[in-house]
């Protein structure tokens, strides 16, 4: 009897340690890829909302101090480049969910299923355009807020900037954190991409403007 009772007292715990060494397998074996599919669309979007509008904003600003124009451009920015990117990822989207259909379709005729529930894991174009708009916008309306209440043109320069800046920085510590890579590299690879961009575009059409083209 006391040997039985030995027996169950030992194989419990090793029932409970086999079940953790299974959770931790799990969390081990999570892909990361998955996360960082949908997380690169909406940093990208949201990135490139907050830099090209700024970059816009900024070369209006580098030839005209008129507040009024360049709160026009940057809508006009926002406007173009949201529908420029949900038509972009619906195309993009449904030309995949086309080949996955289709080699899904293969796939299910050579082991003769017809089981097609698997489709509802397939990528949503309406879904992906929306979303990528929606992050598009995010970040366009950052610098045109920033910009729209300070008279000064030099003043209303700077505040964009460093609102730009503040914005990458969150960006980018944003896409580190949830996609598991290192912080200060996403963060100033992503600043320095955006202080590029407002640079040229500033640089150059100050220059265009100043030749009188």
């Amino acid at each position: 009897m006391s040997t039985t009772q030995n027996e169950l007292h030992i194989a419990v715990p090793e029932e409970k340690s086999e079940q953790k060494h299974g959770q931790m397998s799990l969390e081990e074996d999570f892909d990361y890829s998955q996360r960082g599919q949908w997380l690169r669309a909406a940093v990208l979007g949201a990135t490139d909302g907050l830099v090209s509008v700024a970059s816009l904003m900024m070369g209006v600003g580098a030839v005209k101090q008129d507040v009024r124009a360049m709160i026009l451009t940057g809508f006009a920015g926002l406007v173009a480049g949201a529908c420029s990117m949900a038509i972009g990822e619906f195309v993009s989207v449904s030309s995949q969910r086309d080949v996955e259909v289709a080699q899904m379709k293969r796939d299910m005729r050579i082991a003769g299923n017809d089981d097609e529930s698997e489709k509802e894991a397939l990528p949503n174009p309406i879904q992906a355009a929306a979303a990528s708009a929606l992050a598009f916008m995010l970040g366009a309306i950052m610098p045109l807020l920033a910009a729209a209440f300070i008279v000064d043109h030099k003043v209303r320069l700077g505040v964009v900037v460093a609102t730009v800046s503040l914005a990458l920085v969150a960006f980018g510590w944003i896409g580190a954190v949830l996609g598991r890579t290192p912080v200060v590299k996403s963060c100033f690879r992503i600043l320095v991409g955006g202080w590029l961009a407002m640079a040229i575009t500033f640089g150059l059409t100050k220059w265009i403007g100043s030749t009188g083209l």
